[in-house]
């Protein structure tokens, strides 16, 4: 059973009645105990699903158990200072999906009276949320047989119904929704869904898949042509960018640390670092770069020390290489709401990039074992 992009989907052969009795029934039996399991509350639905984009479970767990404790409600949420909530976010990366979150948290608790809409008209029209994070809402919380198709779900059907399309080509997702819709269970479309992401994260697994614990694999395709480690085909990334900069972590003759909000568009939008600039240069000459960028953007005379130490950080698209140095400041620096000078407990208060975290942590380090 082939399924191309002319015929979209083709469910000859499969007991589809079988397919989701033998699913569902290994998923309730099997089913990881996650925090937002426990209810399904449409809005903790929602955070976890956001957290999860790009995101491993086990890595949002803590996360999100730490973010409900904060902002339990829509409410909350919504009311809440931008600045906490990227500190509450700080580790997970992928920032605009807090940033979106809270934007659409507000309109559900002015537009919809806190309560997350169950269409999917209204669910699509907030911010951030696409098809799949619409489709978990619908079908998680409120029963409805929504397709929620992301990269464990295509690998799940691609070899299920050796499916040979490139699952990197946006469009291909069409296929996979369309494919869902004919599958899904109408009386338990939640535990169909997540059985399908589940089976993709314990058993389907991109690599060395288990099909010898999988529950559904009489009804494979793949795994009777023996095509399981060759599907999905997904096309490679472009190379990533690499970019060269130079930071400093700077303090006054009171200890206090220098630190700059970053512009409120653009990667890691809002959130606070250390001085930095982009090197173009030869490598020999960007201390004296960063001194200048520093002395004129912020009007202030300082002493760069020798290097403290070197980050890379790996974005989708760009590799950051810095390197970091410390120094002093020596003369006063105007501060305003995105300059400002801080103590080290205060430093704490703030949102920074992951890269900027092991500056601070090197920092530290150095200064302890000086």
């Amino acid at each position: 059973m082939k399924v191309t992009r002319q015929s979209l989907i083709n469910l000859d052969g499969i007991d589809v009645e079988g397919f989701r009795r033998e699913l569902i029934s290994w998923f309730e039996q099997e089913q990881r105990e996650l925090p937002w399991r426990i209810d399904n509350d449409p809005y903790k639905v929602w955070v976890s699903e956001i957290m999860l984009q790009q995101t491993r479970v086990d890595t949002v767990i803590p996360y999100f158990n730490r973010f409900i404790e904060q902002f339990p409600t829509i409410g909350t949420l919504a009311e809440a200072d931008e600045d906490r909530v990227l500190k509450a976010w700080e580790g997970l990366g992928y920032y605009s999906r807090a940033r979106n979150l809270q934007t659409a948290v507000k309109e559900v608790h002015e537009k919809y009276g806190g309560k997350v809409p169950d269409t999917p008209e209204g669910i699509s029209s907030l911010k951030g949320v696409g098809p799949y994070t619409a489709g978990a809402i619908l079908s998680i919380a409120y029963g409805k047989p929504e397709p929620a198709v992301d990269g464990n779900v295509m690998r799940v059907l691609a070899r299920i119904l050796l499916i040979r399309e490139d699952i990197a080509r946006p469009s291909v997702r069409k296929i996979f929704e369309e494919a869902v819709r004919a599958l899904i269970s109408h009386e338990n479309p939640s535990y169909f869904n997540q059985a399908l992401m589940e089976l993709g994260a314990l058993i389907c697994t991109p690599s060395s898949p288990s099909c010898l614990l999988c529950p559904v694999s009489d009804y494979c395709e793949a795994y009777h042509e023996g095509e399981q480690n060759d599907l999905p085909v997904k096309s490679k990334k472009k190379k990533q960018r690499a970019v060269q900069l130079a930071a400093a972590v700077l303090t006054d003759g009171e200890g206090r640390i220098l630190i700059r909000k970053r512009p409120s568009s653009g990667l890691l939008a809002n959130l606070w670092e250390f001085p930095n600039v982009e090197i173009n240069l030869p490598l020999e000459h960007e201390k004296a770069l960063l001194a200048n960028h520093i002395t004129d953007q912020y009007q202030t005379a300082i002493e760069l020390r020798d290097m403290t130490g070197h980050i890379e950080h790996v974005f989708t698209h760009l590799i950051w290489n810095i390197r970091v140095y410390s120094g002093r400041l020596l003369s006063k620096i105007e501060q305003n709401d995105n300059v400002r000078l801080v103590t080290e407990d205060e430093l704490a208060q703030y949102a920074f990039p992951v890269s900027h975290q092991k500056m601070w942590q090197q920092y530290l380090h150095r200064e302890k074992n000086a």
